[in-house]
This record gives structure tokens, sequence and C-alpha cells, in this order.
């Protein structure tokens, strides 16, 4: 999810939280480790997961308890980490300076993928896979949107429509009807209902026509689609958090009495749809009526400022906090809870 978070909250309302200058804010705020970017889940082994950094990709194989950081990765500063659903072998990861690698080997080696990329194509903000065919994958970078039709071969862009905004933070692909996705941009929502082929702007209820064509009017972090009822989207921003039930022909402001209107990421109960999870600035909140009100659920956090969630893909009680100044966190109770998760290194093999 994006780094804004650690912006002045006055740089923050004002919109400035572009891609293109998030790694300055990225450096001053933390360091290494310290600060989670990305969190990926494998989709079957409990056991496997992976975390990016500023600074590189680690590998947890035993659940956390130990990792190993790849060595070999020589982007100049990592910004999203995926697993592929369904050869989870077969990691991606979007950098700034370098775009796209990928591994085909867990994370044992690292290529680039950046046909058909722009050369200016540097900063790579998240990876979304078609959910039947893996090898279709629509990356959001900071020119835009853009597609693969091979696993990352060759990328092609996809921006018809788009007239008033490059920066793509995030999108969204309708798990019934793929053709159906959603762009979250520096100027509001977009969608696509041919599979990116062409953009609508969506943006009535989210931002008004007349601030539309400001720089960077309304940042939209985060994209989340219902899964039972797909015609419902969340829309996270830096200006609140909004939520549709017309697939975006009309949004309205919810989670109104949240602290902090910047959201940096939103997690969604996959069986029951009203049980919503926030991050952003003011730590994690919990929604069990879909988003009207929150109550806190930071107990054993460290560092309030969150900057990305993660939910298991076979137990809805087990999340991940990714933070902008205290590292990794897990859940095993719904949120109740937080457990530290530090990446340390595996001890070294004693002499035989």
């Amino acid at each position: 999810m994006p780094p804004w978070p650690c912006l002045h909250p006055r740089l923050r309302q004002l919109g400035l939280l572009a891609s293109l200058v998030s790694c300055l804010w990225l450096t001053a705020c933390e360091k290494d480790s310290e600060s989670i970017v990305s969190i990926a889940l494998h989709p079957t082994n409990a056991h496997i997961l992976y975390v990016a950094t500023n600074d590189a990709v680690y590998k947890s194989r035993d659940a956390g308890a130990t990792w190993e950081r790849f060595p070999s990765f020589s982007a100049r500063r990592v910004t999203t980490v995926a697993i592929d659903p369904k050869l989870p072998a077969t990691v991606y990861a979007g950098t700034m300076g370098d775009a796209v690698y990928k591994s085909p080997d867990g994370g044992q080696h690292w290529l680039p993928h950046n046909v058909g990329l722009k050369e200016h194509v540097s900063f790579v903000n998240q990876f979304v896979f078609h959910p039947r065919d893996n090898e279709q994958i629509y990356a959001a970078t900071t020119v835009g949107a853009y597609y693969t039709k091979d696993g990352g071969r060759e990328w092609e862009e996809r921006m018809g429509g788009m007239k008033e905004v490059h920066i793509v933070v995030s999108i969204a692909i309708d798990p019934k009807d793929p053709r159906v996705l959603y762009a979250g941009t520096t100027g509001g929502v977009y969608r696509s209902d041919d599979g990116a082929a062409s953009w609508k702007k969506i943006n009535t209820g989210l931002i008004p026509e007349s601030e539309l064509m400001a720089a960077m009017a309304l940042g939209v972090n985060v994209l989340v689609i219902d899964p039972l009822d797909s015609r419902v989207v969340y829309a996270g921003t830096t200006k609140g958090l909004f939520m549709t039930k017309t697939r975006g022909e009309t949004w309205e402001r919810i989670g109104l009495t949240l602290p902090d209107p910047f959201v940096s990421s939103i997690l969604i109960h996959p069986a029951q749809t009203d049980l919503l999870y926030i991050g952003g600035p003011g730590g994690v909140w919990k929604s069990t009526d879909g988003g009207r009100t929150f109550q806190t659920i930071n107990n054993g956090l460290a560092t309030l400022n969150i900057r990305t969630l993660a939910m298991s893909p076979r137990n809805a009680q087990e999340l991940f906090a990714g933070t902008n100044g205290s590292g990794l966190y897990r859940s095993t109770d719904g949120g109740e809870n937080w457990t530290p998760m530090p990446l340390k290194a595996a001890a070294p093999a004693g002499p035989r």
C-alpha cells in the first residue's frame, strides 16, 4: 500500500502524495526493515509469507519465526510484492527505480520483466491477478495502468479514457466478472467494463468536478470489492473512506467518526462482508456494520502508523499489519491483540 501516512498531515490533506516523491519520504521516515511496505501470503501454505521493506524482499518458511533476505535483489527500492495465486513459487516485485522483477523459484533468483513498459515507468504500486488466468496481470504505476497476458514477459499500456490523471495508485478486479476493473488514481476512481481496454471516470459523490483538475486532488490509496456482492466497492482515500453500492456510479462517505481521514489499507471478511478492517495513521480500526461505525484495535502495536494490512486466505481471524515505524505484526484473534514479528535471520547451522 502507499507510503503516504508518514507525510506531514497538512501535506496529506493537500493531496501531495504522489508516488513520484514518496520514496524520499520513505527514506526520511524509516530505516531499513522498520517500514513494511507490502505483505504477500502463500495461498495454501500457512508457513510461507513474504514482506517487502524499503530495501529488500524477505521470505519466511516457518510462519514468521525466521526470515531470509534475498541479497541478489538489485532494485533500488522495493514498493510491492505479490505471489502468483496458481503457481505460488512465482513471485513478483515492484520497485522504485527498476520497475518489475519476477522470481520463478520462491525468491531465490530475480529477473527484470519490463518489456513494453515505458522507460519512465519506474514506480510500481500494485499487482492484480486475473481470477481465472494467472498469466494475466494488471499493474498500477506512476504513469498509468499496464497489462500483461503472459506473466510479465511483455506489458501493454491500458490508459484509454484516463485523460486527467496518469498516476494509478491501486487497481481492483471483479472476481465474478473480471472484465470489470476499478482504478484508484490521484484524481479519483475510474471503472473499466472491458478488461481495461477503456476507462470511465466515476467520481460522483467522491470528489467535486470543480476540484478534479487540481493536481492530485484526491488520492485513492486502496480499492476493495465486496466478495459476495460485487456492486459494493470500498475506496480508501487521502480524504476519507467511501463506499458505493452501484459499481461506482455514486459514492457515499462513511466512517465519519474516524479520527484521521487518510486510509491506507482495507480488508473485508470473505464470508461476513459487514466486517471491515482499515489501517491508517491512527492504527487499525474494525467495523461490524459495513463501515458505518468503527472501533480501534491497536493493543500491542508499538507504532500506529499502518502502511498495509493482510488477511490469511485460510483463517480470517489471522491478520498481519505492516507499519511505518516498528515493523511487522500478527494477530490471531481478528485484531484484538497484536504481536511483533521481527525480521530476524535463521541461526547459522552448527558444526557437524
